[in-house]
């Protein structure tokens, strides 16, 4: 194949992945408050909070439950360990999780069932471990079974697509997230209030710290993309 075919191929690789993103985008911003994306949303509330979690039990602490609220809030009890590294890890992890789990769907290929299969498991197994309350027992069951249908059920590129979605919501969830609970309103309870009562450091500090890191992690993970589209 001559270089100018491949030039061309390329540029048409690129041109798809820049009109998916866009034609993704454009339907989460338009059904963004509909119940067709809010099991997403309650989706990464779940990632925030067991990144609590971990964090909690990376630094000496435990779990003690996690409760989800219908009205996309959550909350971690997990005492011990370091608090500035708890406090720390929510929406980091949340943007974290969605950037490996967009990772996973680009570089799956057939294997992306498995990756599918497993986080339907975990979110199960964690579920039925830590989360307390109807709701989030609830939503953590059904949301871990319908994860196992689709990898069982869906074919490899079904699955890339729904590890797609799912990390590319994270990752933009987690940026209005602390936009609208940190920026917006920085006199309500949030895990930057608590680190601000912490550590004397103004809430919007590290609202904007936050928001810094997520819009860089998340500009990365596009260029990485596009780049190898």
């Amino acid at each position: 194949m001559s270089h100018r075919r491949k030039v061309g191929r390329r540029l048409r690789r690129r041109a798809w992945f820049l009109a998916g993103f866009g034609l993704y985008f454009a339907a989460l911003w338009a059904f963004w408050n509909t119940p067709v994306v809010y099991p997403l949303q309650v989706f990464v509330v779940f990632l925030h909070e067991i990144s609590h979690g971990i964090a909690a039990i990376a630094t000496g602490g435990s779990i003690q439950r996690i409760t989800l609220s219908p009205r996309l809030g959550g909350a971690c009890y997990c005492p011990g360990g370091n608090a500035f590294v708890t406090l720390s890890a929510g929406y980091l992890g949340s943007l974290l999780w969605g950037g490996a789990i967009l990772e996973a769907g680009r570089r799956a290929g057939s294997r992306a069932s498995r990756i599918t299969l497993g986080m339907g498991a975990a979110m199960i197994i964690i579920t039925l471990l830590f989360v307390r309350g109807g709701f989030g027992i609830t939503f953590g069951v059904l949301f871990g079974i319908f994860l196992i249908i689709v990898a069982r059920r869906a074919g490899a590129d079904l699955n890339r697509i729904l590890l797609t979605v799912l990390g590319l919501t994270s990752c933009l969830y987690a940026i209005l997230d602390i936009k609208t609970d940190i920026l917006d309103r920085p006199h309500l309870p949030s895990d930057a209030h608590m680190l601000a009562q912490l550590t004397g450091i103004p809430t919007v500090v590290w609202g904007i710290l936050w928001i810094g890191i997520a819009l860089a992690v998340s500009a990365w993970l596009f260029l990485r993309a596009f780049r190898t589209a």
